[in-house]
């Protein structure tokens, strides 16, 4: 029992001594493995370590990023961090400050001096850079940056920077007004072209429907052929009058195809006339329109006792393309209506044979008043009228006014330097440039008193043939009347008073109508004539007024009036 008893002390006095032997063997163990894999990290990281740069340009990937940071911070130069941040500041304001010289040259402003501040501004940033002593002392080094030289270099920058600001501030209000003006002038130039686009394309339509006959115009006188082929024996074509040739009376000339229009100068005429009956109307209109003019007045007769005749230009046989040299132009040119190609060749080389298409240009009876006196061979006066023309007053004075032996009467319209001759006449031609003077006082045709005896003493018709010929190839003027006008009557018009003709009614919105009112005849001249739906609303119960809305086929057609 003893040896069992001692056997089992000694056993567990030996395994406690064993177990700490154990214990601190093992950790001496551990603590040799972990100095061991420290000395090993250590003499990798200073082996493996790159020299230091200003950029540090490669950096180690893998598990010893972080570490090698750490030591990277540990050993950098702490001034070369304040370095980059003075530098990169220093790029900023070369970036803003080329952009505003930038902005300064596209907007085109005349500050030359701003302009040449921020280009300098510029250079002197970059050029910073490259002094010898900085560039030498901090960019081109591996060592230590020179603190005094970074001061330096920040204290240069700064005062750069502080500048550079300034001039910022004090352009960039005055930019972003040129900019805004610069946009609103790039706006007006596109607003203006298309208010240009817009004015061409309304003239265009305003022309086409003041050259278009409307369908209540149409209407009429399709009713009033109608009428004559239903009831031949009741018009029935009459002798000529004795009152048509008596120079006692007061003679008209009304050449014109609308048969409407006739009617309100004819009334417009006889009711505001002390003796209507004292008047003759001598209306001419065109073979297509004849029929229709003369059934017209014989439904509704001139009131008063007034007289009127109505015939066809064909009646006159001496008014024929051998004799009149308008007549044979107006013919080629409707000949040119069936060389499509020719007519469309030649209105794109100029706009001078967009004239020739003109229908009042084109119609004869545009051109009948330089005909006048062989017209009317026993007449000593004759007034004529336009068919767009309302009379006011008794005009009865007119035939009384001393021509002092010129041949016609009429209202100038030239106002400063408007309506002169040089804006109807070619004077870069020779012979308009030798016979007339360019600022001489333009008139208008529409109320024309005609001294018919002076006119053939001077031999006016004459002149004008002989001038028409002259301008075959269109040189002198274009195909119109009153270019050819101004030319024939050349220092033979008399200038009457303006309250006897108003022009203007129908193109311009701003004539007063005080100026109406006083004036013996008002002309609606113009594409907005009265009886079309573009006629201006504030001159058009001037003209409504004489229209004889009685008349039976007037209210069938709808004329709207």
């Amino acid at each position: 029992m003893a040896i069992a008893v001692r056997g089992s002390r000694s056993g567990g006095s030996g395994g406690v001594g064993a177990g700490i032997r154990s214990f601190f063997s093992y950790r001496i163990f551990i603590s040799a493995i972990f100095s061991l894999l420290f000395i090993v990290t250590v003499s990798v990281l200073f082996s493996s370590r790159p020299p230091t740069t200003h950029h540090h340009s490669s950096l180690p990937s893998g598990a010893n990023v972080y570490v090698h940071r750490t030591f990277l911070a540990l050993n950098s130069d702490p001034l070369r961090t304040r370095l980059d941040l003075i530098y990169k500041q220093a790029n900023d304001h070369i970036t803003l400050v080329k952009a505003y010289a930038a902005y300064a040259m596209r907007l085109k402003l005349e500050i030359s001096r701003q302009l040449k501040m921020f280009d300098d501004l510029a250079k002197n940033f970059s050029d910073l850079n490259s002094k010898p002593s900085y560039k030498s002392s901090l960019f081109e080094t591996n060592g230590n940056v020179d603190e005094d030289v970074l001061g330096q270099f920040e204290k240069e920058v700064k005062d750069r920077v502080k500048f550079a600001r300034s001039l910022v501030a004090e352009s960039k209000e005055n930019y972003d007004n040129q900019l805004k003006i610069q946009k609103l002038k790039d706006t007006i130039f596109s607003v203006s072209e298309l208010l240009g686009k817009a004015k061409k394309n309304g003239a265009l339509a305003s022309s086409i429907a003041a050259k278009s006959i409307p369908k209540s115009l149409h209407c009429l006188a399709m009713r009033l052929v109608e009428e004559r082929v239903a009831h031949p024996e009741k018009y029935k074509e009459e002798l000529p009058k004795a009152e048509f040739e008596d120079t006692s009376l007061y003679h008209y000339a009304v050449f014109s195809d609308n048969v409407i229009a006739v009617s309100v100068v004819v009334r417009s005429v006889v009711n505001n006339a002390e003796e209507p009956w004292k008047h003759v109307f001598h209306v001419v209109t065109d073979r297509m329109n004849v029929a229709a003019m003369k059934v017209w007045f014989r439904m509704r007769p001139v009131e008063g006792g007034a007289h009127l005749e109505v015939k066809a230009v064909e009646d006159y046989s001496i008014l024929d393309s051998s004799y009149v040299p308008v007549l044979r132009r107006i013919e080629s040119a409707k000949m040119q209506r069936f060389s499509p190609e020719k007519t469309m060749e030649n209105a794109t080389k100029d706009g001078s044979n967009l004239k020739l298409k003109n229908p009042v240009s084109t119609s004869m009876l545009n051109h009948l008043r330089f005909y006048l006196p062989e017209m009317y061979p026993k007449l000593h006066k004759i007034l004529l009228l336009d068919d767009d023309v309302v009379v006011q007053k008794d005009l009865t004075g007119l035939w009384k006014i001393d021509l002092a032996g010129k041949v016609n009467g009429a209202v100038e319209t030239c106002f400063g330097s408007f309506h002169r001759f040089s804006q109807y006449l070619n004077f870069s031609h020779p012979l308009i440039k030798e016979r007339f003077n360019p600022k001489g006082c333009a008139w208008a045709f529409g109320m024309n008193i005609f001294d018919l005896d002076a006119w053939r003493r001077e031999k006016c018709t004459e002149m004008y043939h002989e001038w028409q010929n002259l301008n075959e190839d269109q040189t002198l003027w274009l195909l119109d009347t009153l270019p050819a006008g101004l030319i024939t009557f050349y220092s033979l018009t008399k200038s009457l008073d303006k309250s006897w003709h108003v022009l203007g009614l129908g193109y311009n919105p701003s004539i007063s109508m005080d100026e109406i009112n006083n004036a013996a005849v008002i002309h609606y001249n113009g594409n907005m004539k009265p009886w079309l739906d573009i006629a201006m609303n504030q001159y058009k119960n001037l003209w409504t007024k004489y229209v004889d809305n009685d008349m039976e086929f007037v209210q069938m057609c709808n004329f709207g009036v």
